[in-house]
């Protein structure tokens, strides 16, 4: 017989054996395709994650991040953050000094209440920021008008705007629009007296932190939360002027304040990234449960259909049938349910991530958050016939270890 025609005869035999036993093909297939469907969401949510954090930094116009260390959550308090960066007005002056800084702009981040008639409030993220300039989209409304003129010449005796740009998450949760007012507050008793116009809806700020946000000056958010005195910041944004190196002037920066933190955009996302180690370390163990789950299964499945087959095995083999050809054929058995799982699982997968997208833009805000390539389901594919090979070797070791001739003279 010539190989093709033996490879024909095997293939042949893998086909109707996977026909015969329908049940176990099936529940084979399943599990593979879980396996593969599980490490392809996940690593599309790491990988939208990623993507989806750098285009953030990029969109943000700023080359360098300044950060006094982590914010501490402060449950109960005004404000409910403890930023860590300390006279925020004067050192982003002194940084703006610095002959490759074109602007250094401190910001802060607090949650507050709101509420467009003084009885129904509701938390939203208020960021102290200048709405406006050329980093600032504005998509209803206007930017602010003045700059932070309440911080005056740095003793907050200067007369507070009252102005507010949200986007349309707070806008709608709200039920405000431009030109409406709302109260905003770090306590309801403050909230009740500082009454804000709305001046404009603007993505810009929200893309941090993909909750509903009104941005506010810095001066006049911090003299709703009661940190005037210690003049706090989240951090500071610098952008340099053009032909500047990010690299150099990072160094420079670092070397000149040393009880700070100097970023770049890529640092900055991957030191966020650092404080979610739990979630990430959680999503890698899933994905290695699944794998693990789906090895475990096909292994099972495969070992019991040699064990079961073992009088047929042992018969073929006493009429001349190789045992190389005997282990082909429970490879090609493997192979066949890897790449129908692995088939199944990216099937499945592409409209999973839309009910992802789905729940992850329902949670964080972010649309678009997990992203899919055609590498992500090569990747999956591939586990899947990677998967099936294992179980393959590993049943083929088991069938050539087996004595199946006695097996067959004991029936």
């Amino acid at each position: 017989m010539s190989r093709l025609a033996r490879v024909r005869a095997l293939a042949g035999i893998t086909g109707a054996q996977l026909w015969h036993d329908r049940t176990r093909t099936v529940l084979a297939v399943l599990g593979v395709a879980m396996a593969v469907l599980a490490s392809v969401l996940l690593v599309s949510v790491g990988a939208g994650v990623v993507e989806t954090g750098q285009q953030k930094f990029d969109q943000s116009g700023r080359d360098l991040w300044v950060t006094g260390g982590p914010v501490q959550l402060r449950p109960g308090s005004v404000g409910g953050f403890q930023n860590s960066l300390v006279g925020a007005h004067d050192l982003a002056d002194s940084i703006e000094n610095h002959e490759a800084v074109s602007t250094a702009v401190p910001m802060t981040f607090q949650t507050v209440y709101a509420s467009a008639n003084t009885s129904e409030f509701r938390t939203v993220v208020a960021v102290g920021a200048p709405a406006r300039g050329p980093s600032v989209t504005i998509t209803e409304g206007r930017p602010f008008q003045y700059r932070d003129v309440h911080y005056g010449d740095g003793n907050y005796s200067g007369p507070m705007t009252y102005e507010a740009v949200l986007n349309e998450r707070a806008a709608d949760l709200l039920g405000v629009s431009v030109n409406d007012t709302v109260h905003v507050g770090g306590t309801l008793a403050a909230a009740r007296q500082h009454e804000f116009r709305v001046v404009g809806i603007s993505p810009t700020y929200s893309r941090f932190v993909g909750a509903p946000t009104a941005t506010l000056h810095l001066s006049e958010l911090q003299e709703l939360v009661g940190t005037t005195a210690s003049d706090r910041a989240t951090f500071i944004s610098v952008r340099l002027t053009d032909g500047a190196s990010v690299t150099a002037v990072e160094r420079d920066l670092a070397t000149r304040y040393p009880e700070y933190t100097v970023r770049t955009n890529r640092d900055q996302l991957e030191a966020t990234l650092q404080d979610q180690a739990v979630v990430l370390v959680s999503g890698a163990s899933l994905v290695a449960l699944a794998v693990l789950a789906g090895v475990l299964l096909l292994l099972n499945l495969q070992l019991s259909f040699v064990t079961r087959h073992r009088e047929r095995f042992g018969a073929v083999k006493a009429t001349g049938v190789s045992g190389t050809s005997l282990l082909v054929l429970v490879g090609c058995n493997a192979v066949c349910i890897g790449l129908l799982g692995g088939v199944v699982g990216v099937a499945l997968a592409v409209p999973s991530l839309w009910g992802v997208n789905y729940v992850a833009e329902a949670v964080t805000g972010f649309q678009g958050l997990v992203t899919v390539s055609p590498a992500i389901l090569l990747g999956g594919l591939g586990l899947a016939v990677a998967v099936s090979c294992l179980g393959g070797i590993v049943a083929g070791v088991y069938l050539a270890r087996m004595r199946v001739l006695p097996a067959l003279r004991s029936e």
